[in-house]
């Protein structure tokens, strides 16, 4: 049975969630903007640190005179206390239109100080602007990144860990395969929150669950997906890695609730995971809607899951 705060707060959810939501949730700009009011709220005494990164274009590149191009905004999340040289890098989710390290600071701080890590969140490009591999080309770079640099500039880490929900935690995943395959460095550990491994929609929880999530409306999937895609077959194993060889990959933390329409995805992952010979924890959690560690505030059960993570990650 679901717990009063949850009863409350999905309550709370659905009486948000606007008549037309299936029409303007196709529209990027206003996910955007929608995304911003409901979940840019700045975390009290928090130290954030904005950098830019810098994308390893080649000199015959058309954008190298670009510094739009050139140069990718990321913002440092650092904890009071926290170990500089321990660093998570956090992919947000929002459907690869949407969101930023602002909608999301306040999960990544909670996750930061549960793992006493300090957090570097890149301001990857969006679709449909920027398409299929922009995103996954800065989540690269914010990763290589993090082993060489922290908040007070270039210092080697002693530890470097992935994180991202929703589409960041798909794009986690395929950060890790792409990483893998180029003989770059990889990070100790990996963890996702309800991730979107496979555009395809293929899941059984996408038809199933699509009228108890009040998060994360299943009609929108496949519109989120062309706009990022174009005419990319969602079935690429660095756009859907729930179609990757995952073999080589560190261990891995998949969290998902049961009352979600991802919750395929990840049960689906965590088993070719596993069959990859990957070391792999999957945790189902009962009554739960996507990314429910967003409300941790009010949920105890989003309370427990980030402290779940923190642990993970640091061990």
């Amino acid at each position: 049975m679901p717990s009063p705060a949850l009863e409350q707060l999905i309550a709370q959810l659905r009486a948000l969630r606007p008549p037309d939501l299936e029409t303007r949730g196709l529209d990027p700009l206003q996910v955007r903007r929608a995304l911003e009011t409901f979940s840019a709220a700045v975390t009290p005494g928090l130290d954030v640190r904005e950098v830019d990164l810098m994308r390893d274009l080649a000199p015959d590149d058309p954008r190298y005179d670009d510094e739009d191009a050139v140069f990718m905004p990321a913002e440092w999340v650092v904890p009071r206390g926290a170990d500089v040289t321990q660093r998570l890098v956090y992919l947000h989710g929002g459907g690869y239109v949407a969101g930023s390290p602002r909608t999301h600071r306040g999960l990544v701080t909670r996750i930061a100080r549960a793992a006493n890590m300090v957090a570097l969140v890149p301001d990857y490009r969006l679709a449909p602007e920027h398409r299929f591999p922009a995103a996954l080309e800065d989540a690269r770079v914010a990763l290589a990144h993090a082993f060489d640099h922290g908040p007070d500039g270039e210092q080697p880490a002693t530890r470097v860990v992935l994180a991202g929900d929703s589409a960041g935690g798909g794009l986690v995943i395929s950060t890790l395969v792409a990483a893998r395959d180029a003989g770059e460095r990889l990070p100790a550990r990996a963890a996702t929150l309800s991730a979107w491994a496979d555009l395809e929609a293929c899941g059984e929880s996408v038809v199933s669950r699509a009228g108890v999530d009040p998060m994360l409306p299943a009609s929108l999937l496949k519109g989120w997906c062309r706009h990022y895609l174009g005419d990319i077959d969602p079935r690429h194993p660095l756009a859907s890695p729930i179609h990757a060889d995952l073999r080589g990959l560190p261990p891995l933390l998949l969290q998902v609730g049961d009352a979600e329409v991802l919750l395929d995805d990840s049960v689906r992952l965590a088993a070719r995971a596993k069959e990859a010979g990957v070391e792999v924890t999957l945790e189902v959690f009962d009554d739960l809607f996507h990314v429910f560690q967003a409300f941790a505030g009010a949920l105890p059960e989003g309370r427990a899951a980030i402290a779940t993570i923190g642990a993970f990650l640091r061990a």
